[in-house]
């Protein structure tokens, strides 16, 4: 007997926020085993703003999910069926092409053991241990490379990526404030994650916070909003200032290109150092990066949340949190129990 995949499955590309007729839950064959592969029972699927990305045509770093196709996403999971010897039943594994679905099969060579850290819930390996954390990581040490004393921002700061970057820039030294919506979230980066200040955007004048915090301009912004925040710190940014830009969030629920910073002749004038970047690029690297995050968790030296969602069949309304703010840190599904 064949056995049922439940999916969400792109129907058609959305052109602003996501409908509900834009995608469907649909009943699909799991596909049967070759060698050397492994049908994966996805327990957590992460949720992440480039999901919105991949749904449009617009010029990205990967191509587009095709119309008819399962949408693409990130999940861990327990290997079910193995016809390789490098997993067995049981295993918990992260595939590198999985998506909003019940079942993954993967071939051994693009699927990931994962070691589980003691008193560190599995969603960490999504979040602070997962894509999340290595994109926090490489964007604070690889673009923005703090130096003691500078000053650091970064947007979404009550974030999965953003509350990652914050508190890798203080250990390196950095004096970091947070751009992040709503009292709560601010009080969280600030109390609990230990930085500096916090500006709340949906109450406050940000460009006038960000005088009186930053009297002597920004050194580093860790981009994930884009659009008038971005503006504002953009503005602020010092001489041999560095931008990691990271996300645009603001501008994914549009068409047509991404607007950058208006005053864009302050790369020149400024010598700034203004760079995107993906985490897919830092793969070669991971391994290391990994090694030092997992020890920053295990010291207690970086703090995350993972903002669990039951059911996939709440995966699309649970995506528009992200754009609502309406979550706290990392945003998951949960799809299956984890044993």
């Amino acid at each position: 007997m064949t056995r049922t995949n439940q999916a969400w499955v792109l129907k058609q590309r959305p052109t602003a926020a996501v409908e509900p007729g834009d995608l469907e839950l649909a009943d699909l064959p799991v596909a049967a085993l070759e060698p050397e592969q492994v049908l994966i029972r996805n327990v957590y699927l992460s949720l992440d703003p480039t999901n919105r990305i991949w749904m449009s045509d617009r010029d990205q770093y990967l191509p587009p999910v095709a119309v008819g196709d399962v949408m693409r996403g990130s999940t861990i999971g327990v290997v079910e069926t193995s016809t390789t010897d490098r997993f067995n039943p049981g295993d918990v594994v992260i595939p590198a092409d999985s998506g909003w679905q019940r079942f993954t099969v993967s071939d051994a060579t693009s699927t990931s053991r994962v070691r589980k850290l003691d008193g560190v819930p599995l969603t960490a390996h999504l979040s602070v241990l997962g894509m999340t954390g290595l994109t926090a990581y490489f964007g604070v040490t690889d673009i923005c490379r703090p130096i003691a004393g500078e000053t650091f921002v970064v947007s979404a700061a009550a974030g999965a990526v953003g509350s990652v970057a914050g508190q890798i820039a203080k250990i390196a030294g950095a004096r970091v404030v947070g751009i992040a919506g709503g009292p709560e979230k601010c009080r969280w980066i600030t109390e609990e994650l230990g930085f500096d200040a916090a500006i709340d955007y949906k109450s406050q004048d940000v460009g006038a916070e960000l005088d009186r915090l930053c009297p002597d301009g920004v050194d580093m912004n860790f981009e994930n909003v884009g659009g008038t925040i971005m503006d504002q710190v953009f503005s602020r940014l010092g001489t041999n200032g560095r931008m990691a830009l990271c996300g645009m969030i603001s501008s994914y629920n549009t068409e047509g290109p991404l607007a950058g910073p208006r005053d864009f002749g302050r790369i020149l004038m400024h010598r700034l150092t203004v760079r995107g970047f993906v985490v897919i690029d830092y793969l070669p690297q991971a391994k290391e990066a990994l090694q030092e995050l997992s020890e920053w968790v295990r010291q207690g030296r970086i703090t995350w949340k993972d903002h669990v969602v039951e059911g996939l069949e709440e995966a699309p309304a649970a995506m528009e949190r992200l754009f609502r703010g309406d979550h706290d840190g990392k945003l998951v599904v949960r799809i299956s129990d984890e044993n």
